[in-house]
Formats: structure tokens, C-alpha cells, sequence
């Protein structure tokens, strides 16, 4: 059986395809670098992240972008040839919702090496690429303008020419959803003659949901399928929250699978999920009226779901240990946020030495190494050498959901005793909480542990004595969906250094180990 997720922790909007005998799926990364995530596998159950095809400025500019932005819904697509990878970036959530769609493509996807980015337009968010069986490729849109009170203005077609590398010919609203709910991920497949529409409705919080319409021509009209295919609501006892905004690939076989996105909570009683929306995964099947069906019946998800019937692949072995002092490069598992800070790191062998930069509130330039959280019990250490001289040089371990979401963990030094000092910090809805907890220490060299259980996180740190507890436990709430405004993402663990005096003061990380306790 396979288990649901099936990507776990901050990997949502799941797109699909597969070449020859590989799967693909590529899923949001929002304001984190690199961009898109992509995992492969070759039985559906086990999973790698593979490589992320936006790992240039060229191809992807995240500075500035607001918590939350960035990267939204990328579309994976094959054309037996070529792959493609349509994404938008987001860089104003507000009324005008300023959304730049560009387009990637790759003749080998095993490589990881994608092109340089064609602009395609900025007609709202969640595009996706059409391969029709006469040749043509087509854009598909929703327009969202909020300014004047609306939340979807329809689904729009034009037409893309590979060759010219731009849009061509009249851009026309070919659906337009009649109960006025906001439609998003929306995929355009084809079967028996048949245009589909697979489409996320509900918004992507408790009432997110996974429906589909059909036309026996591309520019409709559509009807709409008189079920929902895939939802969770008004179900707490559910492993899987949230279901919806989804996907369709089909085995050598001839099994249909869709994968989708899903939530699990982090604490059962307070219904909060600070792993986020995750990846998931059904079997699918085509009834006798010509619309998909779940194969386990009805129309919710399941934890647990039948593997194809080709499954041989063995889990590969995953390495959360990361050893610094043993590498020259950071390890595909880590991302940076918005932007890469190559500039900021060396490696030798004492570790990983990280320049500090930005304050942890900004939208810019910051030295931070972080990890998705994927499960509700786990901890995290990780061992640094800092020498700070004021209070604006600061290193440590932080459990984050955004620039106004976290906790601290850090080092620094007092102004007023120039004294080493651990302490830490919290900052709740962009405002910070000082929390007084502040310990002097001697040495140079410390380690830094997160435990966290579920909505109860705990930091502790060694001293010449052993370990010690350090601070009052910390509510993961903080960091959860559910505690952020239009929050859709998830947290993350990682490792950072502010210098908000001169940008130069350095600290080395050892290491930074992550331990995974339960699903």
C-alpha cells in the first residue's frame, strides 16, 4: 500500500506527468530558493527530490516578494518530447494581485537543466500548460481581479507557439464558473474525444475540494460533474484536511492515479497544521458516465491507497544528517529565502561559515539555511562557533513559517556587559515577543537543539555540565497555517546569522542534524 503523504511537509499544488518510466511532480515553493520543487519516482510510493529547474536569478527573482509569494502552483507538462514548467511569481498579494507567468522547458529532464524563462503574461495565477492531439499548446488562466470586489473572473484559453516562444492569436474566456466560487490549479487533460477541466474550488483551507467539468469542444461550454471528486469537509475525523487542487497521470499500465494536495493536523483538539499542505495521492478511475471516480468509493481521502500493480522500487534511504565539514556545497534538502546567499557561505573543514546579513524581518537579503518540517514529532541540533560584539550580531536555530512567524534560538552578546549571552525570541503576527529568558555563557562553541511534540516545542543547548532545558516551551501554533493571515505554506527548521551593523560577522555550523520521530 501506498501511504498518504506521500511528499511530507510544505510540498502542496502537486502537478504530475511521467516520462517513459519515471514520475515527476513538482510542487510550490513560494518565497524559498531554489524554485519548484521537483521529486521523482518510479512506483508512485517512493519519492527523492530530484532538483529544482529555477535555480538562476534569470529564471526566477525573489527579492522583495511579499510572505507567501513568490512561486505559486507550478504546471508540469510532456509533449513526448519536451517538458515544460509554467509558474508564476507572485509579488503583491493585494487588490491587483501582480502575477508574472513564465515558461521553462527541458528535452531532458533527468539532467535538472531547464531554459532560460519565457514571459508569457500576468493574467492571474495557477496557469497550466494544454497539449492538444493536433499539435497545439495551450495557456490556460484564471483571472482573479480583485479591485473591484471579484474573486474569479473566469478561465481563459490562448494559444502558445513553441517555435516563436510567445502567445499568439486572441486570448477568450472559455468558462466561467456559474456559483461564483473561486476556481484555481486548473489542468485541461483529454479523454474519449473529450475536453476535461480538473479544477481546485473552495479556496485551500477547509473547504478546498478537487471537481471537474467536460465539453466536446476545447472552448466549451461546460458542464460541470454533479459530484466533488476529492474533499475533506465538515469531516474532522480525517487523516487528510484539505483536500484538493489536483493532478492526473496515467501508468504504462493504464492505471489512473491523481495526486493532490493535503493537510494533516499537527494537534487533533486545536486543529492547527504547521507541516502544511502536503502531497497526496488516490487511485482514480473513469465510470460509466465518463467521469472520475475515487477506486475506494465515495469521495474523501484515504491515509492508505492501492500501489500500482508494477511496484518494485525499494525506499531509498534518506540522510536528514547534514555534516558541514565533510561538504563543499549545500545539500539539495536545504533552501535559502528568497535568493541565493552563496556569497554569504565557505566551507573548510571546520564546517559551514555563514556571513550574517538582514534582520529576520526582512524581505531581502537574508543568511538563513532552512529544512520543511515534515512530521508532528521530530528534533533538530546543530553545533556553531560565534564570537558576536553587540546585540545586532545574532546565530542560531529558528523554527519559521514566514518573516512574521517564529521562533529564536540564538546567540549574541550584551551591549551593556559584553558578556556571550543565549537567548530567545518569538515573533507573533510581525511583532516581537521577548521572552527574557537570557543566560550568560562562556564558550565559543555551542550546540542548539529543537524538541518538537506536536503544538509544544522545546529549545535546549549543552554546557560544560551536559544538556540543558533552556526557556519556557514554545507554542508551534505560532507557525501554523491557521495563525497566518491567507497563510498556505508551512514551516521549516534551519540555521542563521544577522549582522545588522556591518554584514560581515561570522559564525560556523558543525553541523545540523534533523531526526524525524512519527507521521
Amino acid at each position: 500500500m501506498i501511504e498518504n503523504p506521500i511528499i511530507r511537509g510544505f510540498n502542496p499544488d502537486p502537478s504530475i506527468i511521467r516520462v517513459k518510466d519515471t514520475y515527476y511532480i513538482a510542487t510550490s515553493t513560494f518565497e524559498w530558493w531554489p524554485g519548484v520543487a521537483v521529486y521523482s519516482s518510479k512506483d508512485l510510493k517512493n519519492w527523492r527530490l530530484d532538483h529544482y529547474p529555477l535555480n538562476r536569478i534569470s529564471q526566477l527573482n525573489l527579492q522583495g516578494v511579499p510572505d507567501g509569494g513568490g512561486i505559486w502552483a507550478p504546471c508540469l507538462s510532456y509533449d513526448g518530447n519536451e517538458a515544460f514548467l509554467v509558474y508564476t511569481n507572485v509579488k503583491e498579494r493585494g487588490p491587483f494581485m501582480t502575477t508574472d507567468n513564465y515558461l521553462v522547458y527541458t528535452d531532458d529532464i533527468t539532467s535538472g537543466k531547464w531554459s532560460e524563462p519565457v514571459y508569457l503574461n500576468s493574467l492571474g495565477f495557477d496557469p497550466s500548460l494544454f497539449h492538444d492531439d493536433d499539435g497545439k499548446k495551450w495557456l490556460l488562466n484564471l483571472d482573479n481581479h480583485y479591485a473591484e470586489g471579484k474573486r474569479f473572473n473566469g478561465l481563459w484559453l490562448q494559444e502558445y507557439d513553441h517555435n516563436q516562444k510567445k502567445l499568439v492569436g486572441e486570448v477568450k474566456q472559455f468558462y466561467k464558473e456559474p456559483h461564483n466560487e473561486l476556481v484555481e490549479g486548473t489542468h485541461i487533460f483529454k479523454h474519449d474525444g473529450k475536453y476535461y477541466i480538473l479544477k481546485a474550488q473552495g479556496g485551500t483551507g477547509w473547504r478546498h475540494s478537487a471537481q471537474m467539468s467536460r465539453s466536446d469542444n476545447l472552448m466549451g461550454p461546460y458542464e460541470d460533474d454533479p459530484q466533488i471528486l476529492l474533499h475533506s469537509r465538515d469531516n474532522d475525523s480525517l487523516y487528510i484536511q484539505k483536500a484538493g487542487h489536483a493532478d492526473i497521470v496515467e501508468t504504462p499500465d493504464g492505471e489512473i492515479y491523481m495526486v493532490h494536495l493535503g493537510s494533516r493536523y499537527n494537534d487533533s483538539e486545536d486543529k492547527t497544521t504547521y507541516c502544511g499542505r502536503e502531497t497526496c495521492i488516490e487511485k482514480v478511475y473513469w465510470n460509466e458516465d465518463g467521469w472520475l471516480r475515487l477506486s475506494h468509493g465515495g469521495n474523501n481521502p484515504s491515509r492508505y491507497i492501492e500501489e500500482p500493480s508494477n511496484t518494485e522500487e525499494k525506499a531509498q534511504e534518506r540522510n536528514l544528517n547534514f555534516d558541514f565539514k565533510t561538504k563543499m556545497a549545500l545539500d539539495k534538502e536545504l533552501m535559502a529565502l528568497r535568493g541565493p546567499i552563496d556569497d554569504r557561505l565557505t566551507f573548510s573543514g571546520k564546517g559551514l561559515t555563514v556571513a550574517g546579513s538582514d534582520g529576520l524581518l526582512s524581505k531581502f537579503k537574508q543568511s538563513l539555511i532552512a529544512h520543511r518540517i515534515e512530521e508532528r514529532n521530530m528534533t533538530a541540533e546543530t553545533k556553531l562557533e560565534f564570537e558576536p560584539e553587540c546585540e545586532k550580531h545574532m546565530a542560531g536555530l529558528i523554527v519559521m513559517y514566514d518573516t512574521g512567524h517564529w521562533h529564536y534560538l540564538y546567540i549574541s552578546c550584551s551591549n551593556d556587559t559584553g558578556k556571550r549571552t543565549i537567548n530567545t525570541l518569538t515573533c507573533n503576527h510581525h511583532k516581537l515577543e521577548y521572552t527574557h529568558e537570557q543566560e550568560v555563557i562562556s564558550d565559543t562553541s555551542v550546540t542548539l537543539k529543537a524538541y518538537i511534540n506536536e503544538s509544544d516545542l522545546q529549545f535546549a543547548y549543552n554546557d560544560v555540565s551536559g544538556e540543558k532545558k533552556f526557556g519556557a516551551v514554545k507554542d508551534m501554533r505560532v507557525v501554523t497555517d491557521e495563525n497566518v493571515y491567507l497563510g498556505f505554506t508551512g514551516a521549516v527548521i534551519g540555521i542563521c546569522v544577522q549582522d545588522m551593523y556591518m554584514r560581515e560577522k561570522e559564525a560556523t555550523f558543525e553541523y545540523f542534524n534533523l531526526e524525524n520521530k512519527n507521521g
